[in-house]
């Protein structure tokens, strides 16, 4: 398959939506571009494309090139199920594209999926560029889980202690340092919110203006990971301030509000090192392509 058709075959993906693939594509034709997703438009993928086996009539017992490359490359990329899936499917769709190319041109179907896999790419050369729009993927639904859940966590705090019985037993016994704390706690809570914004929309909307949003996903997720602990100590250091507070153990709505909020920690958690481990599969995927070109030099 020449250069030109595969790069009129890129375009064509990329206006479709098929951004998986484009990518592949663009990282193919221009070497020097990084696999980090700088540099690429990315759009939403399309629906899921068709599998080998239902266009044969088979079962997927007897796996061609094409599915043998789909099921390396699932096994050297990390990222969000939905994303990946649907990277794969695009990148799938297009290997038998051209591999229906070949075999219209009298190439056994064998043959012409080997072809079409080696005009695609090694997985060590497409892999980082495939592992850079997942590693998006990912800070992109951590920045809308911070852009939801922290504000909502604040405003059901700040509820409770209006209407908690002993909010006035509480304002005798804390001690001068309460009140700035709490504070602190609130304006670092509303500032999650508002850094968890700004990375949706710079992921989001404002892609192609980040250089490197592979960068932006990891410092999402080492902000995460340094921000909701220490608010989580904060927190501890109020309750021990207002002793207990007295009565809210037994304080249904304060208890909801706290398993509420323990459950977006967790969950803010489980995505940041989510983003950790994407954005290092991006270096050690790149790592492994640069090999067999040294070896090779």
């Amino acid at each position: 398959m020449s250069d030109r058709w595969r790069f009129l075959l890129g375009a064509d993906l990329a206006s479709r939506g098929d951004r998986g693939l484009a990518t592949a594509m663009a990282c193919r034709l221009r070497p020097g571009l990084r696999g980090d997703g700088s540099g690429i438009t990315l759009m939403r993928p399309g629906p899921p494309g068709r599998t080998l086996a239902a266009e044969r009539g088979g079962t997927m017992g007897n796996a061609g090139p094409v599915d043998e490359y789909v099921a390396s490359m699932r096994h050297a990329l990390r990222g969000p199920r939905g994303a990946k899936r649907d990277l794969l499917a695009e990148a799938r769709d297009s290997l038998l594209d051209a591999a229906e190319a070949y075999e219209s041109e009298g190439l056994p179907r064998a043959e012409a999926e080997r072809l079409a896999v080696a005009d695609f790419g090694t997985v060590p050369e497409i892999a980082p560029g495939f592992q850079g729009e997942l590693a998006v993927s990912q800070g992109r639904r951590t920045a809308a889980l911070l852009f939801l859940s922290v504000p909502l966590t604040a405003f059901l705090w700040s509820v409770i202690w209006r209407v908690f019985p002993e909010t006035m037993r509480v304002e005798q016994v804390k001690p001068d340092w309460f009140g700035l704390l709490a504070r602190t706690v609130d304006l670092l809570q509303l500032g999650v919110g508002v850094v968890g914004g700004l990375a949706l929309l710079a992921l989001g909307r404002g892609i192609r203006r980040v250089r490197h949003p592979a960068r932006l996903t990891r410092w999402l997720g080492l902000f995460v990971w340094i921000q909701t602990p220490l608010v989580g100590a904060m927190g501890l250091m109020l309750a021990a301030a207002a002793q207990g507070p007295a009565g809210f153990t037994d304080y249904l709505p304060g208890l909801a509000v706290a398993l509420v909020s323990d459950a977006f920690s967790v969950w803010q958690l489980y995505n940041a090192a989510h983003c950790l481990r994407c954005t290092r599969a991006i270096s050690a995927l790149s790592a492994a392509d640069r090999e067999p070109s040294l070896s090779r030099s």
